[in-house]
């Protein structure tokens, strides 16, 4: 971004009293600053009335030079999804629990929004997964991850079995619970409740993690970003596809599932002084010391 911020979209957790004030606040404050104001089409609805032009999500992106995200990192996941093909850059402020993603903490949010408005902000991209799933050879869904994509077992509760092959190339067999396919920024969600390693924002590569696997040695595997991976769920079994844990598709024996880097990218924004590794020993507690009893 080399551009002047003139325009600004604001994006806030769905019909979130609290997440509506602090819409509020903000908009005030870029109104005062002369900035253009958008309020995306959901987020107006829990505003009520108010004075801004509103736009739907899909729209934000060609008409904005910066999107704010305003609550958890499911909302962040969402707006990113949305917005990756436009390219417009966003950043979140923390309404929600953890917030791997929404880095501006709650506090002192008209602050921090006014250096990254003066310039003082670091760009990040980060790469997305493109997961289609075909039938018989029919496509049934394509849609791009910011997580992660995941192959689960579905209602009944029992493993299921699939095949997994990396560029063509027969890989392994496998019963269990699932298996997740999951990039950097998704390294720290899902995959890391089930022991995968953490990927730094930087590793040109995403990591498939098998969930409860039967068999001990099914380990996760790190791939190269170029990497195409193929699953196909064997007969009689039926599972569920979800994507960053938002969308889902119910699936049968020989559905194919492929996955693969994504064209688009997401554009994130931080102040100059924010850390990964800060963020980590932050939202994981690291070196914490053990609390008395």
């Amino acid at each position: 971004m080399d551009k002047r911020i003139s325009k600004v979209a604001l994006i806030g957790k769905f019909r979130s009293g609290e997440t509506a004030e602090a819409v509020r606040l903000i908009a005030d404050y870029l109104e005062r600053r002369g900035l253009a104001v958008f309020i995306e089409q959901d987020t107006g609805v829990s505003l009520g009335e108010h004075g801004w032009r509103v736009l739907p999500l899909d729209e934000i992106g060609k008409a904005s030079d910066l999107a704010v995200v305003l609550g958890g990192d499911g909302t962040m996941l969402a707006a990113a999804r949305a917005l990756a093909p436009s390219g417009v850059a966003l950043v979140g402020v923390n309404r929600g629990r953890l917030g791997f993603l929404t880095d501006i903490a709650s506090a002192g949010m008209l602050d921090s929004l006014g250096r990254l408005l003066d310039g003082e902000y670091r760009i990040e991209h980060r790469f997305l997964l493109h997961t289609e799933v075909r039938r018989q050879g029919d496509l049934l869904v394509k849609t791009d991850a910011v997580n992660d994509v995941v192959l689960a077992k579905g209602g009944l509760g029992r493993m299921i079995e699939f095949s997994v092959r990396v560029d063509g190339e027969f890989i392994y067999s496998q019963r269990s619970d699932g298996i997740i396919v999951a990039t950097p920024t998704g390294s720290t969600a899902y995959a890391l409740s089930a022991n995968g390693p953490i990927l730094h924002p930087s590793v040109r590569g995403f990591a498939m993690v098998p969930l409860c696997p039967h068999a001990l040695s099914n380990r996760p595997i790190v791939l190269g970003h170029e990497a195409e991976v193929e699953i196909t769920l064997a007969p009689p079994y039926e599972a569920v596809v979800h994507v960053d844990g938002q969308l889902h598709l119910d699936v049968h024996g020989e559905d194919h599932i492929r996955i693969r880097r994504s064209d688009h990218e997401v554009t994130l924004l931080h102040l100059p002084d924010y850390s990964y590794f800060g963020m980590l020993r932050e939202k994981l507690h690291w070196s914490e010391l053990p609390k008395e009893h």
